[in-house]
């Protein structure tokens, strides 16, 4: 395809628009990463032969003409409710069919494909049978922005995006605003950086935008390394189009004309679907020089990690992409001004450039209609744990953790009692039932002494002993440590010693009063944020928890671990082999092929707890060992 005017692309928008207006039954197979380990491809392809040879036309992409008969067949992104997968939507029906495997192929076809009819045994089941999916109670009380495309239209096509109003926030930036009009609007609305640390958006790219440089960049963080966290997973392979039109917007407004995107090597689909993407975006002319013949030009490139989680810290990310070991940096200067080869660089997540082009197309005024005053819009949580619904949800600014665990995550298996939940990961804190009605947004949980982070949410019940929970989080922040400042690298290892000894029962009273003297000078000398926050779960525990540290350090027993060390194993029958606990182990004890049973090595495992919170079908829980 040749450079394209914006009239021509407008006209390819409104044909995009039409023919998605004009089809009849869609039917979307989940082809994320947890759906395709549990067999949704299998589905996909069967349903197509099937149809097929029953002499149903079946279309696979937005581009045949607008009124054929047949069905559109699509690969959709994560519809979130990971655990009930493989899961098939049919539309304009709203059906939602789950732990769909091929075998059920046929019946669907001539029952609900051909003949609308609804197969029971295939609807979800809470206390009764739902048949469209916004009824459940998971999809409910969510608010889905960021989330509104995944697993309701085709990931892989762009045809299909363009139909959904995607890439006209972009025209309209292109060709309608100036870099300082942008930056205000970003401004106004609110946003905040969602990786973690709240940052004010618009106040990035202005410093940027003011900053005089030969070379600006945008980078996109897609490194995600907390245990239990795949909300950018779910963004990069369900919408990678809406990133990429963030980051186009973003060097609109600085005026860079490079981009990176960093993923993490253990999201291979995630990588596939945004080179995808980044393809027909170069061939339609969205990417590349001269972009709709603006004088705007932008390539944009993908840069893969090796897994470090010190890496989703700025310094040490964009480090890594210039070949460098990733390691953090003494601030000033800021990344705004030395950033990627020491160029002024905006860097953001995943989720906060997903949040861009829904800004700029409706305005300020109605992102700040959303969330809270102090942080607009919604936030996508990974709600793993001890929880009845497992999965990635979206909810406005300032939803309760009640509504989150209760409502949406359908409280606590097995009818046992809520104790806790560790919000932010690795460097957040664990909040108590005393919490559950505070609001989540940036500025509630910093008064808590925790921190939303990338929104990983590991939920525990009564039988959690939080001693074992603050040691294996250390265990993880520990073997990650770059090593560069000796508060992390020293300080973490002795807090993890201490643990150690008081989860055996060995530790003492003074113990306590060392663990809380050790995580003020690491908060408050180490050289980096994750450094610096890396002491929450220790701190959050024996604040909220500490009469558990006195059963292990005065008693010299624990009523919920009785002082034994736990072993980590993977409940081969529940386990889809998706591998995403292999992917996140630091220590490499996982083994296992794709769409098979896995194994934990227990000679290798440090029991850090990265696996039991990155599995999205409840596989992995720690048990006493004997």
């Amino acid at each position: 395809m040749g450079k394209l005017t914006r009239e021509q692309f407008g006209a390819l928008c409104a044909k995009a628009k039409t023919l998605l207006a004009a089809e009849g039954k869609q039917v979307l197979v989940c082809a994320d990463t947890g759906c395709v380990a549990s067999g949704s491809m299998k589905v996909y392809e069967y349903l197509k032969e099937a149809c097929q040879k029953r002499g149903i036309p079946v279309r696979v992409a937005l581009k045949e003409e607008a009124g054929q008969e047949g069905i559109h067949l699509k690969k959709s992104g994560c519809h979130g409710f990971c655990e009930i997968g493989p899961l098939l939507a049919i539309e304009p029906l709203g059906v939602l069919y789950t732990h769909v495997q091929v075998e059920d192929c046929d019946e669907i076809i001539e029952k609900t494909i051909l003949g609308s009819e609804i197969i029971d045994r295939l609807l979800y089941q809470q206390n009764r049978a739902y048949i469209h999916r916004d009824d459940i109670p998971f999809y409910k009380d969510q608010y889905r922005l960021v989330l509104k495309n995944s697993g309701k239209s085709d990931a892989e096509d762009l045809t299909e995006y363009l139909a959904l109003n995607g890439y006209a926030a972009f025209e309209k930036a292109l060709f309608e605003m100036d870099g300082a009009a942008i930056c205000k609007e970003i401004t106004d609305s609110g946003l905040r950086g969602r990786g973690g640390g709240g940052f004010p958006a618009g106040r990035k790219w202005e410093s940027v935008r003011k900053n005089v440089a030969d070379v600006k960049y945008i980078v996109c963080n897609g490194d995600e390394g907390d245990p239990g966290a795949f909300m950018d997973q779910g963004v990069m392979e369900g919408n990678p189009h809406s990133v990429i039109e963030g980051m186009l917007i973003a060097g609109i407004a600085t005026g860079a004309t490079e981009g990176y995107i960093y993923v993490r090597a253990e999201y291979p689909l995630a990588v596939k679907r945004l080179k995808i993407a980044m393809t027909k975006a170069e061939e339609m002319g969205l990417l590349g020089d001269d972009i709709l013949s603006s004088g705007f030009s932008f390539h944009l490139h993908i840069n893969r990690g090796a897994g470090a989680f010190v890496c989703g810290e700025g310094s040490a990310l964009t480090a890594s992409i210039e070949g460098k070991r990733g390691m953090p940096r003494v601030k000033p200067p800021r990344t705004v001004d030395q950033g990627l080869w020491a160029k002024p660089t905006v860097l953001n997540n995943v989720e906060t450039f997903a949040n861009v082009p829904g800004i700029i197309l409706n305005g300020a005024a109605w992102y700040r209609s959303i969330g809270t005053e102090n942080s607009p819009g919604t936030k996508t949580f990974a709600l793993t744990g001890n929880v009845v619904n497992t999965g990635l949800v979206e909810v406005p600014m300032g939803t309760t953790l009640r509504k989150i665990i209760f409502d949406i995550g359908g409280g606590i298996k097995d009818g046992k009692k809520f104790k806790s939940v560790q919000i932010g990961g690795p460097s957040g804190g664990c909040l108590t039932e005393a919490h559950l009605d505070v609001p989540l947004d940036f500025d509630s949980l910093k008064k808590l002494g925790a921190i939303i982070g990338s929104g990983g949410l590991v939920v525990m019940d009564e039988d959690t002993c939080m001693v074992e929970v603050a040691r294996f989080f250390m265990a993880f922040t520990q073997n990650e440590s770059c090593g560069k400042c000796v508060p992390c690298r020293e300080g973490t290892k002795r807090m993890l010693e201490i643990l150690e000894r008081i989860v055996h029962n060995e530790g003492s009273l003074e113990d306590l009063d060392l663990l809380e003297e050790l995580a003020a000078t690491i908060t408050e000398t180490a050289l980096c944020g994750l450094g610096q926050s890396a002491c929450k779960p220790v701190v959050s525990t024996l604040k909220y928890f500490r009469d558990e540290y006195m059963a292990h350090v005065v008693d010299k027993h624990c009523p919920h671990c009785n002082g034994r060390r736990k072993k980590v194993v993977i409940a081969t029958e529940l386990c889809r082999g998706c591998g995403k606990c292999k992917g996140t182990c630091p220590m490499e004890a996982i083994s296992g092929e794709i769409r098979k049973p896995h194994v934990i090595d227990s000679d290798k495992c440090i029991t850090c707890g990265a696996c039991w919170g990155s599995c999205p079908f409840g596989a992995i829980n720690a048990i006493e060992e004997g």
